[in-house]
């Protein structure tokens, strides 16, 4: 149960973390956009590189690379907003393979912890030679408290794993309705 309790720490911590991170990274991106798409218009790239680099998220830094590349080409600049968007994206997603890890293995734990309680109470069973509800009740009730364990883990560590999936998808989605917009304000302000 040692193990399954440490899955569940370690779990949570990393829940906790990128919970943390993805709040962190959630931006007003409509906000975002109307401020550079005014510092675009009113002090030209540089003025919009600013605002940029005043904003925190992953939206920003994107916008910021795709202005950066804007005096190059639009193709340029779209090329670096899809290349700063797939790291933006690994950063998203950072650590959240581990807590599937877990959620994985905190069941197969409790299993295993079934069924060494179980082994112990048949080894009780054999040793004495006969068959005693009282002497084997105590390993049978760990062994299955060591399952419920592992799937309580698990089913918390779901939760929260989904919840971040979800926070994740919502700011991709935003990246990427973000960089066709950069990229729309870009052929403007060029015409």
């Amino acid at each position: 149960m040692g193990i399954v309790l440490l899955c569940l720490i370690l779990g949570l911590a990393v829940a906790i973390e990128r919970i943390i991170y993805l709040n962190m990274a959630s931006t007003n991106t409509s906000k975002l956009k109307q401020q550079v798409e005014d510092a675009l218009s009113s002090g030209g790239v540089e003025a919009a590189k600013e605002v940029c680099r005043n904003t925190k998220g992953p939206v920003a830094s994107i916008y910021y690379q795709g202005l950066d590349r804007a005096g190059e080409s639009i193709e340029s600049a779209e090329k670096a907003v899809i290349a700063y968007g797939g790291v933006q994206m690994g950063q998203l997603e950072k650590n959240v393979s581990w807590l599937s890890l877990f959620i994985a293995i905190a069941p197969m734990l409790g299993f295993m912890g079934t069924v060494i309680g179980m082994i112990q109470a048949f080894q009780k069973i054999s040793a004495v030679g006969n068959l005693s509800a009282s002497l084997i009740a105590g390993d049978i009730q760990v062994a299955l408290l060591t399952t419920v364990f592992g799937l309580i883990t698990a089913i918390i560590l779901q939760i929260f794993y989904n919840y971040i999936i979800a926070k994740i998808d919502g700011i991709v989605n935003d990246m990427e309705d973000s960089s066709i917009s950069l990229i729309d304000m870009l052929v403007d302000h060029k015409k």
